[in-house]
């Protein structure tokens, strides 16, 4: 392997590493910062964006597969690991594939179908394989009423969270990267 190519195989590595490094202590954080369940899985996505820039879809999707596992061993709030693993981890990563289908009303459909198809697995899971019946208990408090406006602000929220997500990317291509990582080369 010649020098050239071996710098750049470590580059990915290390970005790769890095990246993946700082999600998880994201989503380890969530138990220090209980009331930051859902923005701490947020950034830890986020944070996935520049290995998909950078080096790739296949080597970011490795990487959150690696984050996803550690997060869903050995992170304290279950809850933002499995937000992180069924929607927020992988959602930055797959956004520019949804974004290349031809019609804008079929990628939001698609958009909001698969969050909404990961808020049902995350509660699913939660209440039915790790035995968390407090959620049920929650929700039952809470009537239909309550459970539908949360069902709707969480829609708004991923509507936001799409348009936040393309401006930190145009910001990372276009500014960041410019003017920080051409030095590296």
């Amino acid at each position: 392997m010649t020098p050239r190519r071996q710098n750049r195989a470590s580059a990915r590595v290390a970005l790769g590493g890095s990246m993946g490094a700082l999600s998880l202590l994201l989503l380890f954080l969530s138990g220090v910062f209980p009331f930051a369940t859902y923005a701490l899985p947020a950034a830890a996505g986020v944070a996935l964006m520049p290995v998909v820039v950078e080096i790739g879809y296949r080597w970011a999707l490795a990487v959150y597969g690696g984050i996803s596992i550690l997060g869903l061993l050995f992170a304290p709030d279950k809850e933002a690991a499995l937000l992180f693993v069924f929607f927020l981890g992988y959602y930055p990563i797959i956004k520019a594939r949804i974004e290349r289908l031809s019609s804008r009303l079929l990628q939001w459909l698609c958009k909001l179908g698969l969050l909404n198809v990961a808020i049902a697995l995350v509660y699913f899971i939660m209440v039915r394989l790790l035995g968390l019946t407090a959620v049920i208990e929650e929700f039952g408090q809470m009537g239909t009423g309550l459970i539908a406006g949360l069902w709707v602000l969480a829609n708004v929220t991923g509507v936001v969270y799409d348009i936040a997500l393309t401006r930190v990317i145009s910001m990372y291509v276009h500014w960041f990267r410019p003017r920080f990582l051409k030095r590296l080369g």
